[in-house]
Protein backbone atom coordinates (compact mmCIF):
# COMPACT_ATOMS: atom_id res chain seq x y z
CA UNK A 1 0.00 0.00 0.00
CA UNK A 2 1.10 3.18 -0.77
CA UNK A 3 1.79 5.80 1.90
CA UNK A 4 0.23 8.97 2.41
CA UNK A 5 2.03 11.83 1.40
CA UNK A 6 -0.32 14.94 2.57
CA UNK A 7 -1.15 17.51 0.35
CA UNK A 8 -0.98 21.82 0.67
CA UNK A 9 -4.28 21.76 -1.05
CA UNK A 10 -7.20 22.86 1.27
CA UNK A 11 -8.90 19.98 2.04
CA UNK A 12 -13.16 20.22 2.32
CA UNK A 13 -15.05 20.29 5.77
CA UNK A 14 -17.00 17.46 4.65
CA UNK A 15 -14.20 15.26 3.59
CA UNK A 16 -12.73 15.55 6.81
CA UNK A 17 -16.01 14.96 8.59
CA UNK A 18 -15.60 11.66 6.66
CA UNK A 19 -12.58 10.62 8.36
CA UNK A 20 -13.54 9.21 12.06
CA UNK A 21 -16.08 6.83 10.21
CA UNK A 22 -13.58 5.61 7.87
CA UNK A 23 -11.70 4.85 10.96
CA UNK A 24 -14.30 3.40 13.06
CA UNK A 25 -15.22 1.51 10.29
CA UNK A 26 -12.59 0.51 9.25
CA UNK A 27 -11.74 -1.02 12.98
CA UNK A 28 -14.82 -3.16 12.68
CA UNK A 29 -13.95 -4.74 10.00
CA UNK A 30 -10.50 -5.41 11.15
CA UNK A 31 -11.96 -6.86 14.38
CA UNK A 32 -14.18 -9.31 12.31
CA UNK A 33 -10.77 -10.83 10.64
CA UNK A 34 -11.05 -8.34 7.43
CA UNK A 35 -7.36 -8.13 5.89
CA UNK A 36 -8.29 -6.61 2.43
CA UNK A 37 -11.01 -4.69 0.64
CA UNK A 38 -11.30 -2.59 -2.46
CA UNK A 39 -12.74 0.44 -2.58
CA UNK A 40 -16.01 -0.92 -4.41
CA UNK A 41 -16.44 -3.71 -1.14
CA UNK A 42 -15.81 -0.66 0.95
CA UNK A 43 -18.18 1.50 -0.49
CA UNK A 44 -21.17 -0.78 -0.12
CA UNK A 45 -20.89 -1.43 3.11
CA UNK A 46 -20.34 2.19 4.15
CA UNK A 47 -23.11 3.29 1.92
CA UNK A 48 -20.75 5.30 -0.44
CA UNK A 49 -19.15 5.05 -3.93
CA UNK A 50 -16.05 3.84 -4.81
CA UNK A 51 -15.15 6.96 -6.57
CA UNK A 52 -16.30 8.94 -3.36
CA UNK A 53 -14.08 6.96 -1.73
CA UNK A 54 -11.01 7.41 -3.44
CA UNK A 55 -11.50 11.25 -4.19
CA UNK A 56 -11.80 11.54 -0.33
CA UNK A 57 -8.24 9.13 0.16
CA UNK A 58 -6.72 11.08 -2.64
CA UNK A 59 -7.03 14.38 -0.70
CA UNK A 60 -4.20 13.01 1.33
CA UNK A 61 -1.97 11.21 -1.52
CA UNK A 62 -2.34 7.76 -2.14
CA UNK A 63 -3.86 4.61 -0.37
CA UNK A 64 -4.50 0.89 -2.03
CA UNK A 65 -3.12 -0.60 -5.09
CA UNK A 66 -4.61 -1.36 -8.21
CA UNK A 67 -6.16 -4.84 -8.36
CA UNK A 68 -5.11 -5.42 -4.85
CA UNK A 69 -6.95 -3.00 -2.92
CA UNK A 70 -6.71 -1.62 0.62
CA UNK A 71 -4.90 -3.48 3.28
CA UNK A 72 -6.96 -2.63 5.99
CA UNK A 73 -4.52 -2.50 8.99
CA UNK A 74 -2.25 -0.03 7.25
CA UNK A 75 -5.38 2.31 5.77
CA UNK A 76 -6.87 2.90 9.75
CA UNK A 77 -3.09 3.54 10.51
CA UNK A 78 -2.91 6.04 7.85
CA UNK A 79 -6.30 7.56 8.80
CA UNK A 80 -5.33 7.42 12.36
CA UNK A 81 -1.88 9.29 11.38
CA UNK A 82 -3.90 12.26 9.78
CA UNK A 83 -6.74 12.56 12.98
CA UNK A 84 -3.75 12.31 15.14
CA UNK A 85 -5.42 9.14 17.40
CA UNK A 86 -1.97 8.90 19.14
CA UNK A 87 -1.26 12.35 19.87
CA UNK A 88 -2.79 12.53 23.23
CA UNK A 89 -4.02 15.84 23.49
CA UNK A 90 -4.22 17.14 27.18
CA UNK A 91 -7.53 17.41 27.86
CA UNK A 92 -9.96 19.04 30.65
CA UNK A 93 -14.07 18.86 31.37
CA UNK A 94 -15.52 22.27 32.35
CA UNK A 95 -19.09 20.90 33.96
CA UNK A 96 -19.69 17.38 35.88
CA UNK A 97 -23.27 17.17 35.45
CA UNK A 98 -25.48 14.60 34.00
CA UNK A 99 -24.26 15.07 30.81
CA UNK A 100 -20.06 15.73 31.57
CA UNK A 101 -20.94 13.05 34.08
CA UNK A 102 -21.66 10.64 31.68
CA UNK A 103 -18.86 12.00 28.77
CA UNK A 104 -16.28 11.09 31.55
CA UNK A 105 -17.25 7.39 32.68
CA UNK A 106 -17.97 6.37 28.87
CA UNK A 107 -15.53 8.09 26.42
CA UNK A 108 -12.44 6.11 26.02
CA UNK A 109 -10.20 9.40 25.08
CA UNK A 110 -7.02 7.36 24.90
CA UNK A 111 -8.95 5.93 21.74
CA UNK A 112 -9.32 8.96 20.02
CA UNK A 113 -6.63 11.76 20.68
CA UNK A 114 -7.27 12.98 23.69
CA UNK A 115 -6.02 12.36 27.38
CA UNK A 116 -8.18 13.83 29.93
CA UNK A 117 -6.42 15.00 32.83
CA UNK A 118 -8.65 16.92 34.62
CA UNK A 119 -12.70 17.66 35.45
CA UNK A 120 -14.01 20.91 36.72
CA UNK A 121 -17.40 22.51 38.68
CA UNK A 122 -18.79 25.35 40.95
CA UNK A 123 -21.17 23.19 42.65
CA UNK A 124 -19.82 22.16 45.79
CA UNK A 125 -21.62 19.46 45.88
CA UNK A 126 -19.70 17.85 43.33
CA UNK A 127 -16.11 19.27 43.95
CA UNK A 128 -14.02 16.47 45.67
CA UNK A 129 -16.30 13.46 44.18
CA UNK A 130 -14.64 11.29 41.61
CA UNK A 131 -15.68 10.91 37.70
CA UNK A 132 -13.61 8.28 35.48
CA UNK A 133 -11.31 8.10 38.13
CA UNK A 134 -10.18 11.86 37.98
CA UNK A 135 -11.16 14.26 41.72
CA UNK A 136 -13.98 16.64 40.27
CA UNK A 137 -11.98 20.38 41.14
CA UNK A 138 -13.43 23.58 41.37
CA UNK A 139 -13.67 26.24 38.85
CA UNK A 140 -11.33 28.30 40.85
CA UNK A 141 -8.31 26.04 40.81
CA UNK A 142 -8.02 25.68 37.04
CA UNK A 143 -5.26 28.64 36.49
CA UNK A 144 -2.96 26.96 38.54
CA UNK A 145 -3.77 23.62 37.34
CA UNK A 146 -3.66 24.93 33.59
CA UNK A 147 -0.05 26.90 34.13
CA UNK A 148 0.75 23.44 35.33
CA UNK A 149 -0.01 20.92 33.32
CA UNK A 150 -0.97 23.07 30.05
CA UNK A 151 -4.58 21.40 28.28
CA UNK A 152 -5.24 22.63 25.31
CA UNK A 153 -8.83 20.92 24.62
CA UNK A 154 -11.62 22.01 27.01
CA UNK A 155 -14.94 20.22 26.93
CA UNK A 156 -18.03 22.28 27.87
CA UNK A 157 -20.93 20.72 29.37
CA UNK A 158 -22.35 24.22 31.03
CA UNK A 159 -25.27 26.06 30.51
CA UNK A 160 -25.28 29.06 27.65
CA UNK A 161 -25.62 31.57 30.37
CA UNK A 162 -22.12 30.65 31.76
CA UNK A 163 -20.03 29.75 28.78
CA UNK A 164 -19.07 33.10 27.48
CA UNK A 165 -17.52 34.07 30.53
CA UNK A 166 -16.05 30.98 31.16
CA UNK A 167 -14.94 30.29 27.38
CA UNK A 168 -13.27 33.75 27.70
CA UNK A 169 -11.45 32.52 30.62
CA UNK A 170 -10.09 29.42 28.71
CA UNK A 171 -8.63 30.96 25.75
CA UNK A 172 -6.70 33.58 27.70
CA UNK A 173 -5.48 30.35 29.75
CA UNK A 174 -4.33 28.75 26.73
CA UNK A 175 -7.17 26.26 25.43
CA UNK A 176 -7.05 26.13 21.52
CA UNK A 177 -9.97 24.08 20.83
CA UNK A 178 -13.35 23.10 21.91
CA UNK A 179 -15.89 20.21 22.57
CA UNK A 180 -18.61 22.50 22.84
CA UNK A 181 -22.06 21.40 24.20
CA UNK A 182 -23.70 24.54 26.17
CA UNK A 183 -24.84 26.05 22.82
CA UNK A 184 -23.61 29.65 23.04
CA UNK A 185 -20.94 30.22 19.62
CA UNK A 186 -17.27 30.47 21.37
CA UNK A 187 -16.53 31.61 17.10
CA UNK A 188 -18.42 34.69 17.80
CA UNK A 189 -15.63 36.13 20.24
CA UNK A 190 -12.51 33.87 19.54
CA UNK A 191 -12.08 32.88 15.11
CA UNK A 192 -8.71 31.36 15.99
CA UNK A 193 -9.93 28.42 18.27
CA UNK A 194 -11.09 25.28 16.65
CA UNK A 195 -14.48 24.48 17.97
CA UNK A 196 -16.87 21.10 17.69
CA UNK A 197 -20.30 22.17 18.62
CA UNK A 198 -22.92 19.45 19.62
CA UNK A 199 -26.44 20.77 19.90
CA UNK A 200 -28.45 16.96 20.70
CA UNK A 201 -31.86 18.95 20.00
CA UNK A 202 -30.57 19.47 16.46
CA UNK A 203 -29.66 15.48 16.45
CA UNK A 204 -33.01 14.38 17.28
CA UNK A 205 -35.06 16.65 15.20
CA UNK A 206 -33.49 15.55 12.07
CA UNK A 207 -35.00 11.99 13.26
CA UNK A 208 -38.36 13.69 13.65
CA UNK A 209 -37.82 15.44 10.25
CA UNK A 210 -36.93 12.43 8.35
CA UNK A 211 -39.74 10.45 10.17
CA UNK A 212 -42.72 12.82 9.49
CA UNK A 213 -41.68 12.94 6.15
CA UNK A 214 -41.28 8.91 5.49
CA UNK A 215 -44.42 8.97 6.60
CA UNK A 216 -46.62 11.44 4.07
CA UNK A 217 -48.28 9.75 1.90
CA UNK A 218 -49.79 11.33 -1.46
CA UNK A 219 -52.98 12.94 -0.65
CA UNK A 220 -55.45 11.27 -3.40
CA UNK A 221 -57.46 13.50 -5.45
CA UNK A 222 -61.01 13.87 -4.79
CA UNK A 223 -63.17 11.40 -6.93
CA UNK A 224 -65.68 13.82 -8.95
Amino acid sequence: MSKMTTKKTAISASVIKRLPRYYRFIGELIKQGTVRISSGELAERMSLTASQIRQDLNCFGGFGQQGYGYNLIDLQSEIGKILGVKQGHKTVLIGAGNLGHAIAAHMNFSEYGCDLIGIFDIDKEKIGGKASGLEIMPVSEMESFFARENPKIAILCIPKTAAQELADKLVLLGIKAFWNFSHYDIKISHKDVVVENVHLGDSIMMLSYALTNSEKKPVKAAEK
